[in-house]
């Protein structure tokens, strides 16, 4: 649902920015403030979402400490808010798992799974919704002639759905559970959702398939906020993704203005580390396949590679080794800046979870995304369209870096260093997009058919452009993104000048 302004969206917009404000006012008592909120976000004595407006603040309240970084509360938790705040006002706070929580008295219950007969149903003459049931679920009202399905005969294969003519009968699926691409989402014995935190990635796609709104994820909002006042030196790594999230006017150089106008010291393109990133991959590739691993497949993407770990710990070690673009854009910053703090700001919930690893912490210190980003410079009132261009431009990023945003966009980088370096080694690439098809070509990996290929996985349908942290139409974030690659100073990655400085950053 990116790009199309929900009363959901809205919500977390008013959230993310009531969360924000609350950090830049010091004089404001946090506990109290945080009670008062949902009374503000959610004015009057009717609801407006759910017609009840009790539940509605109770919803927006839990959304609440989920955006302050704070574990969630169940519906019979009635411990006070303040028992938490000294925990949300250090800013040293890490995201603690679970990252992605269902709130439970905001979801629907839906089925995980049903098909019926709509009223669309004209009662055939044919009737192949009938013949084709494998287990004779499906009855015909002899008064109409229409189609009924017997629920407790129903197996749910959708083959009736499959053949009728008048598209009258539908398969209807739990929307969080369908977008889970590892099946991590079943029912709890009340029909609500429930996440098996064994199998999940924190790839954030049931979060933004809820139509309820019932999942959410923490931030660091305010730990980032209270880390500038308190006089520390921050630094934003901003994802390729970037381009256009913040409107269409939205230039690198404003984009850079506005960021320093909130107190950061300075930002940097995360396609510089991306463009550190595909070196590396490209040198381990051409060293170890296939001699030393039947294939490698690509480190960028943490929920592809946490899926690839868990579900197939036998091929785990055929993921590149390769720092992230995030860690290695981090590293980057921190050697030219001793003391400084790096926030990471980007599509991705995973990388929140990337980041509070032991090896990570010292290299990332927060991450936010666009969305809860958007939310700052709200309550900031910064007019990022309208900000005069920062004079010292752009960082020198690849073509090939910039678009490690979009599906494809990371093996391209690889492969076109590879070719730079040596050209006469031809290279084989499969790519998977969304974590069900990037189980299928580990599947498929794993039982020897992409032998001597690179894999590229994206656990996001088009690339980190679909992050759970986007706002904007993906097909226009990718025309966004390859437009802005396109005007980069150099094409392949290995050509730009932070390279020189890989061997220090990784070792």
């Amino acid at each position: 649902m990116r790009g199309v302004e929900t009363r959901i969206q809205e919500i977390r917009h008013r959230i993310f920015r009531e969360v924000a404000r609350m950090a830049y006012h010091t004089e404001w008592p946090v506990d109290k403030r945080i009670e008062e909120l949902p009374y503000k976000i959610i004015p009057g004595e009717v609801g407006n979402y759910r017609h009840d407006v009790f539940l509605e603040r109770a919803i927006v309240g839990e959304r609440l400490r989920l955006a302050m970084g704070l574990p969630y509360r169940s519906a019979a938790d009635h411990a006070p808010i303040s028992d938490d705040i000294m925990l949300a006002d250090r800013a040293e706070t890490y995201y603690t798992p679970p990252l992605i929580n269902v709130i439970k008295f905001a979801c629907n219950a839906c089925y995980e799974k049903k098909v019926f007969v709509t009223d669309g149903c004209q009662g055939c003459l044919a009737h192949p919704c009938e013949e084709v049931c494998p287990t004779n679920a499906i009855y015909i009202n002899r008064s109409n002639g229409r189609s009924r399905i017997d629920q407790e005969k129903c197996i749910k294969c959708g083959r009736c759905a499959e053949v009728c003519a008048y598209h009258a009968i539908i398969v209807q699926e739990r929307p969080c559970a369908a977008a889970c691409g590892v099946d991590a989402i079943h029912s709890d014995e009340n029909g609500k959702a429930d996440i098996d935190y064994e199998k999940c990635v924190s790839c954030g796609m049931c979060l933004v398939n809820c139509p309820f709104g019932a999942i959410a994820d923490k931030s660091q909002i305010f730990q980032v906020i209270r880390a500038i006042q308190s006089g520390e030196r921050v630094y934003a790594a901003v994802a390729p993704a970037f381009v256009g999230q913040f409107g269409p006017k939205v230039t690198p150089g404003k984009l850079r203005a506005a960021m320093k106008e909130l107190g950061f010291a300075d930002v940097f393109e995360v396609a510089v580390g991306a463009d550190l990133c595909a070196t590396q991959e490209a040198e381990d590739f051409v060293k170890e396949v296939p001699e030393k691993l039947p294939f490698m497949a690509t480190s960028c993407c943490p929920a592809w590679s946490m899926m690839a770990k868990k579900f197939f710990p036998e091929i785990s070690h055929c993921i590149s080794m390769a720092l992230t673009p995030m860690t290695l854009t981090a590293r980057l910053i921190k050697r030219y800046h001793k003391k400084a703090k790096v926030v990471f700001i980007g599509p991705c919930a995973a990388k929140k979870l990337e980041a509070m690893r032991s090896d990570i912490r010292s290299d990332v210190d927060f991450v936010l995304t666009f969305e809860e980003m958007a939310g700052i410079f709200d309550a900031k009132h910064v007019d990022i369209e309208n900000m005069e261009e920062d004079p010292e431009g752009v960082n020198d990023a690849s073509t090939d870096g910039r678009n490690f945003a979009v599906s494809g966009g990371v093996a391209t980088s690889v492969v076109g260093v590879i070719h730079d370096k040596y050209p006469e080694r031809e290279i084989k690439v499969a790519n998977g997009e969304g974590l069900r098809e990037c189980r299928k070509l580990l599947a498929m990996a794993k039982a020897g058919k992409y032998d001597g290929y690179l894999l590229e996985g994206m656990a996001c349908p088009g690339g980190c452009v679909a992050g759970a942290g986007t706002m904007q139409p993906i097909k226009k974030s990718q025309t966004a993104v390859n437009l802005y690659a396109s005007k980069a100073n150099h094409k392949v990655s290995n050509k730009t000048e932070h390279v020189k400085e890989l061997d220090r950053l990784v070792k």
